[in-house]
């Protein structure tokens, strides 16, 4: 029994399909590396986002001690000037995942008193290219999805950080997905 045209192309489909998996996985970024989002160790944060490129789809991952930090999303004003009293989205858990859904500016900082003086705010800049990161812009930040301070679980990701463990995060998701590749291609094969 032969194969139809269009069982051909519908095999095809599937296929690339599996195959284009890897390079749509998007990236979790651990905020701060392994030091995380802190006031303590001097973590200069504008070093840490031009050590990566940020695209639609990223996340970043902000792990902190509840007792003396939080995650406050900001406009572009409010964190020039360090204000957090309206803030567009509040992160409170110690453990807290942010998608970057859109390209555009996003802005962060800690609202607890002096913090954000004293280091502990973020700009990054999601593109849709592998452009390097320019300091700040004018450009507005896009407007975050409704939080209730809680932090969604993150989508599988594959890490962008330079320690180790990091590491070996990124390589076993890249190879579940090069697998799950080779089983989507197995089952298309079954089934024509």
């Amino acid at each position: 029994m032969g194969l139809s045209w269009e069982n051909v192309v519908c095999m095809i489909i599937i296929i690339t399909m599996g195959m284009f998996g890897e390079s749509l996985a998007s990236s979790l970024h651990k905020v701060g590396g392994s030091a995380g989002w802190t006031t303590l160790g001097n973590v200069d944060y504008q070093k840490w986002t031009s050590s990566d490129i940020f695209t639609p789809g990223d996340s970043l991952l902000f792990v902190y001690n509840t007792q003396f930090h939080n995650v406050k999303q900001v406009s572009r004003r409010d964190f020039l000037s360090c204000n957090a009293t309206s803030a567009l989205a509040t992160y409170n858990s110690g453990s807290d995942t942010v998608a970057l859904k859109t390209p555009g500016h996003y802005y962060f900082l800690c609202g607890f008193p002096g913090h954000c003086q004293a280091g502990q705010k973020l700009h990054v800049l999601v593109v849709t290219t592998t452009t390097p990161s320019p300091s700040l812009s004018p450009d507005p930040s896009p407007v975050p999805s409704p939080s209730t301070g809680s932090s969604p679980s993150p989508s599988p990701a594959t890490a962008s950080e330079d320690s180790a463990q990091n590491g070996a995060i990124s390589f076993s998701l890249s190879l579940s997905t090069a697998m799950s590749g080779v089983v989507v291609f197995f089952v298309a094969f079954m089934f024509y």
